[in-house]
């Protein structure tokens, strides 16, 4: 059997260039991220949505890329520095002619929004690489799909991981349909998703082939149209074509109602230090944690998608506060400068290495496959004594997934990314984390007895009611822990606190005595259906926001309804609250 002229030759070539596919979606979200942002969302209202739903898309675009490459056996790469090359660039693997920029919304940036979409000719032959539009390229991908199909056979070709595939998700201000991934047909399907919101379908039309997501009543038009719609201030209506250009409604744009953001900003442009800088470097540094997040998302943990995308919540609000700041040559404000921080300088490390990491007013991001599973207090009726926990089943995790700390998540004890979501009914997440960093050896109160010392941090209780004896709280049977029953019966009680608020020592200056815990993550729930915290045993590492880790300890307990005093540690608001799943 014959294959095409495509250098798209072998499955290997195919990876690589779904691969080179990931990155040109990428490359196309910082340009356009800088003119939503730059724009007034009151006065320019219709331009920011125009703006706002093509990136939405392209972040889909990306996933659908992503679930290309997981289909064949490939590996995204998302998180590396070839991902975020200097401004301005090439669009990855063109001809040149096009060189991506960061630039405020406007006319300059229009232009190169329309370079970037532009439709490809009905006749232009497929270009697998120095490509001249978007649609070439993914022709040639298209190309060699069908060629290794022909000569492998599609089971050889679509070797990859279902559970890989990012499914359920929603992008909110953009059209499109998520696709998993499977064979030829779903690949197909896939493709012609990403090529037709871009220039149209058939290359000929000014539709996409979608109904419009705001206004139901009629259909899409493609990303280069819609583009072409704000530079000639007017919207295509039904019988348009490329040919006549848009003749509907008028669409005005506000250029007075646009921030001057300096063209492709960049750290070194400002002294180390500086307001500026140091905000560039923070806006950076969130940005490396969405690529993070993504890469996560499309290599085996797909609900991370969607707390990807809640960071972009952070992104914009960053990028809008720098937007805001003069950039020191009297006529511009700074800008995000999409510069890559090197996994060494992050907060938080990557890789596979069991631990917590807490991101900024978001989610706890388990690394590791920590186990995951639910326990129940049981308490002794009517005495409402707190007795045990009993365990349930281990719940079924990704290889990285992200647990709810807002408590508002409707997949809870999982994150679907609500804290980053403003409403009617209450703000973003405020996560700010103010638990003393200081050890347990340095904030313990220690009340001596006969042959035990109880240790106990006030400040990390939450209220689990383990050391109230059947008569008397510890504090009280330590007067008669020389007897032996009473000295176990306090050791029991203590080994149960799952905050470790708790600890005991046969003496004063002893090592502290702990119970043999798993490294294991629980969702505690207390009496009456009360949803508690989480319970990390085994000395798993916790790392805050700003990456100093806490004492890693045997047990403690994070706060998950989001109204803790002493973030990230519960404090036992959930019981004042009544918070429930």
């Amino acid at each position: 059997m014959t294959l095409s002229t495509s250098r798209i030759a072998t499955l290997e070539d195919l990876r690589t260039h779904l691969q080179w596919a990931i990155e040109l979606e990428h490359s196309t979200l910082p340009p356009y991220l800088c003119a939503l942002y730059s724009l007034d969302p009151v006065r320019n209202a219709a331009a920011a949505h125009v703006v706002g739903s093509v990136f939405a898309e392209e972040m889909l675009h990306l996933l659908l890329a992503a679930n290309l490459l997981n289909a064949v056996g490939g590996d995204p790469v998302l998180d590396a520095p070839h991902l975020l090359p200097s401004y301005p660039h090439p669009l990855p693997h063109g001809d040149g002619s096009v060189r991506v920029g960061l630039a405020p919304f406007g006319p300059e940036a229009l232009e190169l929004f329309l370079h970037i979409e532009q439709p490809a000719r009905a006749d232009a032959p497929a270009q697998d690489d120095g490509y001249a539009t978007i649609g070439q390229f993914y022709a040639a991908i298209e190309d060699g799909l069908r060629d290794m199909c022909a000569a492998l056979g599609e089971e050889a070709v679509f070797s990859g991981d279902p559970a890989r595939q990012v499914r359920d998700v929603h992008l909110s201000r953009g059209g499109g349909q998520v696709i998993a991934v499977q064979d030829l047909t779903s690949a197909l399907e896939a493709l012609h998703e990403i090529v037709e919101q871009g220039e149209g379908a058939a290359r000929t039309e000014v539709w996409d082939g979608d109904r419009d997501v705001f206004h139901p009543e009629r259909e899409e038009v493609a990303h280069y149209y819609r583009f072409m719609e704000l530079r000639e201030g007017r919207r295509f209506q039904a019988g348009d074509t490329p040919q006549s250009g848009p003749t509907g409604e008028a669409l005005t744009v506000d250029l007075s109602g646009v921030l001057p953001m300096r063209p492709n900003p960049r750290t070194a442009d400002h002294a180390p230090g500086s307001p500026v800088r140091l905000a560039q470097e923070e806006f950076n540094h969130t940005y490396c944690v969405l690529l993070h997040l993504l890469e996560e998302a499309f290599t085996g943990s797909p609900s991370l998608f969607g707390v990807a995308v809640g960071m972009m919540y952070a992104v914009r609000e960053q990028a809008r506060a720098l937007m805001r700041m003069p950039s020191g040559d009297g006529r511009t404000t700074a800008g995000p400068t999409f510069e890559y921080v090197p996994e060494e300088r992050r907060r938080h490390r990557t890789g596979d290495a069991r631990r917590i990491a807490v991101l900024e007013n978001g989610p706890y991001v388990v690394y590791g496959q920590i186990p995951l599973r639910r326990k129940r207090k049981i308490v002794s009726s009517p005495e409402k004594q707190s007795l045990t926990w009993e365990t349930g089943p281990d719940l079924a995790t990704e290889e990285t997934y992200a647990l709810c700390r807002c408590g508002r998540s409707s997949s809870k004890p999982f994150c679907d990314g609500s804290h980053a979501m403003a409403g009617p009914d209450h703000e973003s997440f405020d996560g700010t984390e103010t638990a003393d960093p200081r050890p347990y050896a340095e904030l313990a109160h220690i009340h001596d007895g006969e042959g035990i010392s109880a240790h106990r941090v006030g400040e990390l209780c939450v209220h689990a009611a383990f050391c109230i004896g059947r008569t008397h709280p510890i504090a009280k049977m330590l007067d008669d822990s020389g007897d032996p029953d009473v000295r176990s019966h306090i050791m029991g009680l203590i080994d149960h606190c799952p905050s470790g608020s708790y600890a005991y020592s046969l003496e004063r200056t002893s090592e502290l005595i702990e119970p043999d815990l798993p490294q294991a993550i629980s969702v505690l729930e207390e009496e009456d259906g009360i949803a508690s915290s989480l319970w990390v045993t085994g000395r798993v590492p916790v790392e805050r926001a700003d990456g100093v880790p806490l004492e890693t300890r045997n047990r403690m307990t994070l706060c998950r309804c989001g109204h803790s005093a002493n973030k990230p540690l519960c404090d036992g608001s959930h019981r004042a609250v009544g918070f429930r799943e």
